[in-house]
């Protein structure tokens, strides 16, 4: 795709009707100067998004206000309480940067700056109350205001799940320029496809001297030029984002001259990390003798925060077998009608510093399907050390319903009330497997396995052995609690879905 044909204008989004949600700048010939490229549908959808926090904070005032009113005398206060309200929520939401564009629509820290924006409304309404002496400021503080936290919450979730369902149709993407080695550029290309959700589409390419794997293309991407033409390709095609990958040609200094030479452009410059796949709260940026340095902290595995994660394991544990009991009973039922054999399958499995553990199931196979294995083995569709077939002929028929909606998974819970497991973690390996473990796959031994992770939402058993050790050792190394939320709630629309179980 060349830069005027990325100028061109597109189709208007089926979802952001009447908004020109895909257009970009027109190219610009060299020296003029460039118009800020920002798409159309980004400054609708945040207008949408503040919108939406606006109304869920005035109805939740109104509402919740009005039924916590104490009498009719106290109505006029109540009403200066609900508009002082409303102005310090939306004061916090804006001086956090709730909503910057930045954030908007991925990620979850769109989702921490709103959480901290509330919180900071409820200190601040809080301390307001304290020193005016109004006492009947409290409710408004541990009421109102939680309420409207999880309502813009759910809200900007679904506000979010409209713009995913564009740009899996090939809307309301930013048009990324991507400049770097040919190797480094391909897996570029390969990451933002497998990831439309975020938003990145990769226009054009610049590498060192000028082509791609096939003259003028990188995976049916067109190369532009070189990578001392960066600067000149972005002014010209109005990228959104220019994203610097791994090559020679990028020292400090050309990265330097780069940045200044974007200034002016609107475009954001990336710069993706080449010696370690970390991100989240271990990265921290500070300046030292003169020159920026990326501080990589140490992965927490003790702390406080992962004495949370424990009680949040427990609890969330004891409420979804309090919640699921019944369904469990119905279950084990099912599978006793269906064939013969005991209701659960019991496995020894490796947890935490590589301490064994027996990990409960319900038995979705036959009885004697552990000596049916090795005959199954030259059919084994599982990658790298798991064993996995689509069609296992093991399976019963109550079992193919179970594991394709893990509700064969549900014991697991009883682990995790007795601290051998954790609701988020790492998938629990068989010793076999462990016993095959690369140094640097052994991390994943580093913290308690999980009911679910991040290769739960990822595609389950359709990931590659590559993908799902990359995965696991990300979740090791950049765990948070905002982390496990994310990963929880994607696990019931997976889970929903069947997607990539079998």
């Amino acid at each position: 795709m060349s830069d005027q044909q990325l100028g061109a204008p597109r189709r208007r989004s089926t979802i952001w009707r009447g908004l020109s949600v895909n257009r970009h700048t027109l190219a610009l010939p060299v020296g003029e100067p460039a118009r800020l490229p920002v798409a159309g549908w980004e400054p609708a959808y945040r207008r949408y998004v503040i919108l939406s926090d606006v109304l869920v904070t005035f109805l939740t005032a109104l509402i919740v206000g009005g039924l916590i009113s104490v009498s009719g005398a106290a109505l006029f206060k109540d009403l200066v309480l609900g508009g002082l309200t409303v102005l310090v929520v939306l004061v916090s939401l804006a001086m956090n940067r709730a909503w910057h564009l930045v954030v908007l629509g991925q990620g979850a820290e769109e989702y921490v700056r709103l959480g901290r924006g509330m919180f900071a409304a409820a200190v601040a309404l809080g301390l307001a109350g304290l020193a005016t002496g109004v006492v009947s400021a409290r409710p408004w503080v541990f009421i109102v205001i939680p309420v409207a936290a999880l309502v813009a919450l759910l809200s900007r979730y679904l506000l979010r799940q409209l713009l995913h369902k564009a740009r899996r149709v090939g809307e309301c993407l930013l048009p990324v320029m991507v400049a770097g080695g040919v190797d480094s550029v391909r897996d570029m290309i390969t990451r933002t496809k497998a990831a439309p959700h975020i938003g990145w589409q990769v226009a054009a390419v610049c590498t060192a001297d000028g082509t791609g794997t096939t003259s003028d293309h990188v995976d049916g991407v067109s190369v532009v030029g070189r990578l001392d033409e960066v600067a000149e390709h972005v002014r010209r095609g109005g990228y959104r984002i220019v994203a610097i990958t791994a090559d020679p040609y990028w020292t400090p200094r050309r990265l330097q001259r780069l940045a200044w030479k974007l200034e002016g452009s609107g475009a954001e410059m990336v710069v993706a990390p080449t010696l370690m796949e970390v991100a989240g709260p271990r990265l921290h940026v500070s300046g030292v003798l003169g020159m920026p340095l990326l501080r990589v902290s140490a992965p927490v595995f003790t702390g406080m925060r992962r004495a949370v994660k424990g009680v949040v394991d427990r609890v969330g544990a004891f409420l979804m077998l309090a919640i699921t009991g019944p369904m469990m009973v119905l279950t084990a039922l099912a599978i006793m009608i269906d064939s013969r054999g005991p209701v659960f399958y019991k496995q020894r499995r490796v947890g935490k510093s590589g301490k064994e553990f027996t990990i409960v199931k319900f038995r979705t196979m036959v009885r004697d399907a552990d000596r049916r294995k090795a005959r199954l083995a030259k059919t084994n569709e599982g990658a790298g050390v798991l064993f996995k077939m689509r069609k296992d002929p093991r399976i019963t028929r109550v079992g193919a319903i179970l594991r394709r909606y893990s509700v064969d998974e549900l014991p697991q819970l009883f682990n995790v009330l007795t601290g051998a497991m954790s609701l988020v973690g790492p998938r629990p390996p068989l010793p076999e497997e462990s016993a095959r473990y690369e140094p640097d796959m052994r991390r994943r031994l580093l913290v308690k396995p999980g009911l679910t992770g991040l290769w739960q939402v990822s595609g389950r058993s359709d990931l590659s052995w590559e993908e799902a050790v990359r995965l696991d050792l990300r979740y090791v190394e950049d765990w948070s609690l905002a982390m496990d939320a994310m990963i929880l709630w994607k696990t019931f629309r997976a889970v929903l879905g069947g997607q990539g179980a079998y």
